[in-house]
């Protein structure tokens, strides 16, 4: 007869420490497939929009939705491309940023203009103009907009993009990650304090609003030729936001901006 053995515990042990050993190396770089995994989730998901945006231009005469106005044409995009999304409240949604501050019931989680706002999308809102309520963590360059003389959230009238057929469309941010469904942003604004930094907080720097590192060091966005990048932080002050927008300001280095300028959690990013 021949007697069966099994593992030591000292065995045992030395497997467990191996698994452990091989897990702690692993689960950063799984970790990163996943955040890179949603990011070309967020960049397909943002092509999607350009498909809507182009649909919408076609259908009226090569123009945009109307802003900050009471007539029949909707504003804002949320109602305004319902039907080409279908109320998909997911598609308005980056796959970073999915839980919304206030839930369809109302409830907050108290997270509104606080640092984990980078991370979490607007919550169920029903704005009068709106046809429901909506979550989302996209927001619209508030100077894509067929709007009207008067009624400008911000500028003057010469401002404003009202349709994509114009030139250097391809440097004109139409649609990206945000706190909030729109922004109207100036070159002058400030980069936000800390990661995250609600929007509340900023005052006029409306920048914060898409400043967001939801994606390493990155924001995605759709540009007005319809197509869909990866934007790196300080790059944004770069872009043609409006027809007057500085793309040389404070914040660029043509403008003087020194590395050691920005706040101490933008250090580390690519400077443009």
């Amino acid at each position: 007869m021949h007697r069966r053995h099994g593992f030591t515990l000292i065995e045992l042990l030395v497997v467990i420490a191996i698994i452990a050993l091989l897990m702690a190396v692993l689960m950063p770089a799984l970790q990163r497939v996943r955040q890179q995994a949603k990011s070309v989730a967020c960049l397909s998901r943002l092509k999607q929009w350009g498909l809507f945006f182009a649909m919408y231009a076609e259908e009226y005469n090569g123009r945009f939705m109307q802003d900050h106005t009471a007539l029949p044409r909707e504003n804002r995009w949320v109602s305004a491309l319902g039907n080409y999304y279908k109320w998909d409240d997911e598609l308005t949604c980056c796959p970073n940023a999915v839980k919304p501050w206030v839930d369809e019931n109302g409830v907050s989680s108290g997270a509104e203009g606080t640092a984990v706002g980078v991370t979490m999308a607007w919550g169920y809102m029903n704005e009068s103009h709106w046809a429901r309520p909506m979550k989302g963590s996209y927001g619209m360059n508030g100077y894509c907009a067929d709007v009207q003389a008067g009624r400008e959230p911000r500028g003057d009238a010469s401002w404003y993009w009202r349709g994509p057929t114009v030139a250097g469309a391809a440097y004109v941010p139409l649609f990206l990650g945000a706190q909030r469904y729109n922004g109207v942003v100036d070159a002058k604004d400030s980069p936000p304090l800390y990661d995250g930094q609600g929007w509340a907080e900023a005052g006029d720097g409306r920048m914060v609003r898409f400043c967001l590192n939801r994606h390493n060091g990155f924001v995605n966005g759709l540009f007005l030729d319809f197509s869909a990048q990866k934007l790196g932080l300080k790059e944004l002050w770069t872009f043609k936001w409006h027809r007057r927008f500085d793309t040389k300001g404070p914040w660029t280095p043509a403008g003087g901006c020194q590395p050691s300028d920005w706040p101490a959690w933008m250090r580390r990013f690519k400077d443009y």
